[in-house]
């Protein structure tokens, strides 16, 4: 029954909902980035927290890291199949978010287009 305690849904709220998981799952829904891409890409995340949420997420199998021997050496993160499979749900909070949520002295949204 919809209305029962889930310990599923429980676990993937807290999983997805954990501070910056949102914004960074969003920006790789849109495409591969690098380490200091996605920094640039979402103000106010720190290089730890940034780290520290990229290896869970990898832990979960949502999130794959990518290196690169180079010379240089670079280091891209990719959603995985399992993590795309979020972009009905992370498409549909962003409907909701656009028609509920207000923001003080906020800029206009910016159109994100998810894979």
């Amino acid at each position: 029954m919809a209305g029962e305690f889930c310990p599923r849904f429980q676990r993937a709220i807290e999983l997805v909902g954990r501070r910056w998981t949102g914004p960074i799952l969003r920006a790789l829904l849109a495409g591969e980035h690098r380490f200091h891409e996605l920094l640039a890409t979402i103000p106010g995340l720190s290089d730890r927290l940034l780290s520290e949420r990229l290896r869970e997420l990898e832990e979960q199998a949502i999130v794959e890291r990518s290196v690169d021997p180079g010379p240089p050496l670079r280091v891209s993160y990719r959603i995985t199949a399992k993590g795309r499979e979020l972009s009905d749900a992370f498409c549909a909070l962003a409907t909701w978010a656009e028609k509920w949520i207000e923001l003080e002295g906020a800029q206009p949204p910016v159109a994100v287009k998810l894979r």
